[in-house]
């Protein structure tokens, strides 16, 4: 078979898949499971922020508190690209779906820059600080995958895990950008790959972008390609995520062993003892911007559980999908959740409600306080309750989704 006649074949399929409804189109209970489980884990992350204790370091309890967080952008990011395919099965038509992902996108953005940084911060600071997240890059993909859906699924997938996979060669080339803007990058650099802070404008508050378009932009167009595994039938489905998930996690042994492309940030070498255990150097890859090492490493885990949840039944199961089947409405609930916590919190333990957690978070507050800092122990506890009381309210509106399908429902 030639490569034409593939193309060919894939272009065929996918003209036929805009043409007509999928049969698939129902919800996937074990990607709903995937992305609940990314939703829990993110809450750790987002209690440790106003926990005051630091992203990973100096030891095991604190690194791993971190690490395990890492999973949940690129389960997001890949998940929002396979809901894109899905949805767009269900539309059964390509421009209907272009439309949806360009106005869907832009909203997001537009929720990031306001509704969501007030909820963090509980501040209306603009003029000091705007954040650019991982919303503002879901945002920004999706309204990147308003055109690349109008190519063939196969082509969409290659170009993403190109993307993915390449993206690293920049590694040697970054000492000479970096010293060619030290006053830090031009804003289209810094939104494509570089990050940091840009000025929106003369006199304009600083934009502080966190999550840039290379390579979230890769992780999404493979997840849109990784619908045509989603719907297969479930036995083949967990069949095909399970072998995916146990590769990505081979090659990922393999690339951190070898330790020559796939992060900048090598674990071994002469001073390598210096820097810590051999584990948490192995395991500590970079994620701003994303390196292959990390998105490996991430997305493995997220694969392997798609198909081994194919099998999963009972209560803790379905408690777990309800958050997946309403991820945004849960990220909205969530960060003013969890700061109200913490302002309790913060009452309980010092008779008023620290200064502190109306800062700048996540991105830029001021130095933590003096005796402020949780114990982890602490923090695991706001983390249970808040994922707690975030059921009940995830549950009805996954409820009201479901039986009203109202077209604004699917923004949130």
């Amino acid at each position: 078979m030639t490569v034409s006649s593939v193309g060919s074949r894939a272009a065929a399929y996918d003209a036929t898949a805009a043409a007509a409804p999928s049969q698939h189109a129902s919800r996937i209970s074990s990607i709903d499971f995937v992305r609940g489980v990314a939703m829990i884990l993110m809450a750790i992350d987002h209690v440790r922020v106003y926990a005051g204790v630091p992203a990973g370091g100096p030891t095991f309890g604190v690194f791993f508190t971190r690490w395990v967080t890492h999973f949940v952008a690129p389960a997001f990011v890949f998940l929002a690209g396979t809901a894109a395919y899905l949805h767009g099965r269900k539309l059964g038509d390509r421009a209907a779906v272009s439309r949806f992902l360009a106005t869907r996108g832009l909203f997001l953005v537009l929720l990031e820059l306001t509704v969501i940084r007030v909820l963090w911060t509980f501040n209306l600071d603009f003029a000091h600080y705007m954040l650019a997240g991982v919303i503002w890059v879901i945002g920004w993909c999706m309204v990147l995958m308003a055109a690349a859906v109008w190519l063939p699924t196969a082509a969409v997938g290659a170009i993403g895990v190109a993307i993915v996979a390449l993206h690293n060669v920049a590694d040697d080339f970054m000492p000479q950008i970096r010293a060619a803007y030290p006053d830090g990058a031009p804003w289209p650099l810094a939104l494509l790959y570089l990050g940091g802070a840009v000025r929106l404008g003369p006199d304009g508050p600083p934009l502080l972008i966190l999550y840039v378009l290379v390579p979230w932009i890769g992780v999404m167009m493979a997840g849109y390609a990784f619908g045509r595994v989603a719907e297969l039938p479930p036995d083949r489905r967990r069949a095909l995520c399970i072998r995916l998930g146990l590769a990505l996690a081979g090659l990922f042994v393999l690339l951190r062993a070898l330790d020559v492309y796939g992060d900048p940030r090598p674990w071994s070498g002469p001073d390598a003892a210096a820097r810590g255990p051999a584990l948490v150097r192995f395991l500590n890859t970079t994620k701003y911007p994303a390196s292959l090492s990390f998105l490996l490493m991430t997305l493995c885990p997220a694969i392997l559980l798609v198909g081994l949840a194919e099998r999963w039944r009972g209560a803790a199961a379905r408690a777990v999908e309800t958050f997946g089947r309403v991820p945004m409405f849960y990220y909205l609930l969530h960060i003013p959740v969890i700061h109200v916590a913490a302002c309790l919190v913060s009452l309980a333990r010092e008779g008023r409600v620290n200064p502190w957690l109306f800062g700048n978070h996540p991105m830029d507050p001021p130095p933590v306080p003096d005796g402020y800092r949780w114990s982890l122990a602490l923090l695991y506890a706001v983390w249970a309750l808040s994922v707690v009381a975030l059921y009940f309210p995830s549950r009805w509106y996954a409820r009201v989704r479901a039986e009203r399908r109202a077209r604004w429902m699917s923004y949130f």
